[in-house]
């Protein structure tokens, strides 16, 4: 009996070890969110985003703010045009302020949220969402210190 208790609190310590440090796998534990939800099919249309720093070191995102409208299924292209591994995260402002926490604990979290995409330099990725409910939401870097850096901007859905 102790072996079992022993191997059972062994796997449960070090399974919530590798999670925290792990990845952010299967997001918020369902696809809808207040900002929407993942698409399946064709956009109605594409919005480009690109992600750099500036030479006086602050961090943001062009274009600085984003328009939808509810019901729209946007194709979010994200091009990570600066040095240094930035992510893109649209969610609410409040669900950021708890994520960006989290990083501040696991900087090398990385994730798998159907809302966000992690690129190095020079990469490109894709988002492809069905935003549903109107509101102001924001995109944002939530990689310790940039959003600091000015990595935010809103995100309205009309």
């Amino acid at each position: 009996m102790k072996t079992i208790l022993l191997t059972t609190t062994f796997v449960m310590s070090f399974g919530g070890v590798a999670l925290a440090a792990g990845t952010h796998a299967g997001g918020h534990g369902h696809d809808m969110m207040a900002i929407g939800a993942p698409a399946k099919g064709a956009a109605d249309r594409t919005v480009e985003v690109a992600m750099r720093e500036t030479e006086d070191g602050a961090m943001v995102f062009e274009p600085a703010r984003l328009d939808f409208n509810a019901g729209e299924t946007v194709r979010i292209v994200v091009t990570n045009a600066g040095e240094l591994d930035h992510e893109f995260v649209m969610d609410s402002p409040e669900k950021n302020v708890e994520h960006k926490a989290l990083m501040e604990k696991f900087p090398e979290m990385e994730h798998d949220d159907p809302n966000a995409v992690r690129l190095e330099p020079g990469a490109k990725g894709e988002i492809l969402w069905t935003f549903t409910n109107k509101g102001t939401f924001e995109f944002a870097c939530l990689i310790p210190g940039h959003y600091a850096a000015g990595m935010h901007g809103p995100l309205i859905v009309n």
